[in-house]
């Protein structure tokens, strides 16, 4: 096999172009991070391919198809465990609870490749949103679709919960010091 981790280096890079995230931030640095925190747990380059692919098919207009066509069946999977049914025609705001629960039924029976993309893609996140929190407290919040706080401690309490089987991972610990940093300590 050839590198596929490279392949899907090079196919991310190009998926995410002039993407930026939330916080203005280059978007292609978020899968490249995640890819980074899940290469702390396995070397599987196929997992480490999925890490920096699982944002296209949500994210971009790359299709389950061509995850398929271009990684092969394993890497379609990974990346399918991470991706949420957006409901374009309704408002994110409106479904992001919907979107959630249907995520976290998929995590909570998910193989432990999956929680480990999870983990990263979780943890890349709650570290911005911890940079920003210390920025600017919980008005942070005002960027989400779902603006309240205790949703939000919600959603990540439970994906702590369903990944504990990598509670031996740094990156669950920092993941889990990071959440409460955000939704428990020096609330206003």
């Amino acid at each position: 096999m050839s590198n596929i981790f490279e392949k899907a280096v090079a196919f991310a890079l190009k998926a995410h172009e002039g993407q930026l995230r939330k916080d203005g931030g280059v978007y292609i640095l978020h899968p490249l991070e995640v890819a980074a925190i899940v290469g702390t747990m396995t070397n599987d380059l196929e997992v480490l391919a999925a890490a920096v692919l699982h944002d296209t098919v949500e994210d971009t207009p790359v299709t389950q198809q061509d995850i398929l066509d271009n990684f092969g069946e394993r890497v379609a999977q990974l990346v399918a465990h991470e991706t949420e049914n957006k409901r374009p025609e309704m408002k994110a705001s409106e479904t992001w609870k919907i979107r959630k629960v249907e995520s976290l039924a998929v995590l909570k029976d998910s193989p432990t490749e999956s929680k480990m993309l999870w983990l990263g893609d979780k943890l890349s996140n709650m570290r911005s949103l911890a940079r920003s929190y210390d920025e600017i407290g919980s008005a942070v919040f005002e960027r989400f679709n779902e603006k309240d706080p205790k949703e939000q401690r919600w959603y990540h309490a439970t994906v702590l919960e369903y990944i504990k089987e990598l509670s031996d991972y740094p990156a669950y610990k920092e993941y889990e010091l990071h959440f409460h940093h955000v939704f428990d300590d020096n609330k206003e």
